[in-house]
């Protein structure tokens, strides 16, 4: 089994959550988006940048932590400012994403898949991207430590299970070199 299909994915998010959540996984032709369902017998749906695994990874994140009324509006109802961030929107940004990229890294772990940091701000203000890495790798061996959000245990357990890595520790994420 390939370690980046997504459709792997799709089938495991389905098997996890369809029944409880009504929420399906989409492979999309452009920028992520979370659409909630625009009708009671319709679905939710997390699609995820161009097919691409780690996009699904990290979206998934996003929706793990949201909370049900978050889960009720576009996008759990979050500005986005594009590219060209300055360093005060950097910083919010950076601030906002430790949470879900630290799931993406649990998530990436447990698949056997390499994990790198986001930033996305290419055009804007520079970027400490070893400081925001140490800051996402402090917050999973907090969720490691303290507990996951229920949600993305469940969804972490699948992944290794599926992929047959063992479940990360703490003590090994603080000695952990392997970012890509």
């Amino acid at each position: 089994m390939s370690h980046a299909d997504y459709q792997t994915l799709i089938k495991l998010f389905d098997d996890c959550f369809y029944a409880d959540y009504r929420t399906r996984l989409v492979a999309g032709d452009d920028e992520p988006l979370y659409r909630a369902a625009s009708t009671p017998a319709a679905d939710h749906e997390i699609v995820f940048a161009h097919g691409f695994f780690a996009s699904a990874l990290h979206e998934i994140a996003h929706w793990c932590i949201a909370g049900p009324a978050r889960r009720q509006l576009e996008d759990y109802g979050y500005w986005y400012e594009p590219d060209g961030r300055d360093a005060a929107q950097q910083a919010q940004f950076e601030q906002v994403e430790r949470k879900p990229q630290a799931l993406e890294w649990l998530f990436s772990l447990c698949a056997g898949v390499p994990f790198q940091v986001s930033v996305d701000n290419l055009n804007g203000a520079s970027v400490d991207r070893q400081a925001f890495t140490a800051a996402v790798q402090q917050q999973l061996v907090t969720y490691l430590t303290e507990g996951l959000p229920p949600r993305a245990e469940r969804f972490a357990r699948a992944l290794a299970q599926t992929y047959q890595q063992p479940w990360p520790s703490a003590r090994q994420l603080l000695n952990y070199q392997g970012v890509a």
